[in-house]
């Protein structure tokens, strides 16, 4: 199954469950922001299972549409929690690593009271110059020189999309946005909001994450037509986004 990365939704009602196996799988339905009659589902790398559903479905009618992918639902669950056994939280302290383009980079944290604060990728490593060594003090300097570096990534990844996307006929509008469940999203208007933490990715996760949304800005749903822009204009995203979920973990804090 094509799991969308611009679903957005508002709950409704209590989170519903379902038996594969022995286990009981819960999962969340929110509400589809456009009106359909498809559920689409969405396992997320803390393994959170969020299903999408018109308002008009009964539960039972997603109940029944969850079940038939219980299999697949089952296989994201158990390939995520393999990656989070191999998860640790980040210190944010020298000698750890951090990813940056789809590379990784040592960090190097210099403790300089005295001196202008500052984040510089140099030799290969990622140095951050701090008035302490603090925890939170360097993740929020990462955290500002990431965003920075996306705005300008971004902006060049989508002005090489464009190229490709021949359905927009004018530059969208576009917003930095920290989202710990998506890369992207496409609002009815056309703006394109990105994560800060897709930067860390390789440039073509970037640009398929780009295209996808530029997708949307001429097919809402996720459509034969959706799918056949897609093939068009990168006709090996499949691999691209299996590339980009199994680093999912890695790459958001």
């Amino acid at each position: 199954m094509n799991v969308p990365i611009g679903t957005s939704g508002r709950a409704i009602g209590q989170p519903l469950s379902f038996r594969y196996g022995d286990e009981q799988i819960a999962f969340e339905r929110v509400q589809r922001s456009l009106a359909t009659g498809k559920v689409l589902i969405k396992v997320h790398p803390d393994c959170r299972v969020v299903v999408s559903a018109p308002e008009g479905a009964s539960n039972d009618e997603v109940l029944s549409a969850v079940k038939k992918r219980g299999r697949w639902i089952h296989k994201q669950l158990r390939d995520f929690r393999k990656q989070l056994e191999c998860t640790t939280p980040r210190q944010y302290i020298s000698g750890e690593t951090h990813y940056y383009l789809g590379k990784q980079y040592l960090l190097k944290v210099i403790e300089a009271p005295d001196q202008v604060q500052c984040v510089k990728l140099l030799r290969g490593k990622l140095e951050i110059t701090a008035r302490s060594k603090s925890t939170e003090k360097i993740r929020r300097l990462l955290t500002g020189w990431y965003k920075s570096r996306a705005e300008e990534t971004f902006a060049k990844c989508l002005n090489a999309m464009l190229e490709q996307a021949l359905w927009v006929t004018e530059r969208p509008p576009l917003r930095i946005l920290i989202m710990q469940t998506q890369w992207g999203s496409c609002s009815p208007n056309g703006r394109i909001t990105l994560s800060p933490h897709l930067v860390k990715a390789p440039r073509e996760c970037i640009d398929y994450v780009i295209l996808h949304e530029l997708c949307h800005i001429a097919e809402h749903n996720h459509s034969e037509r959706f799918y056949r822009l897609m093939n068009q204009a990168m006709p090996h995203w499949e691999a691209i986004k299996a590339r980009l979920d199994a680093m999912a973990l890695r790459l958001i804090d």
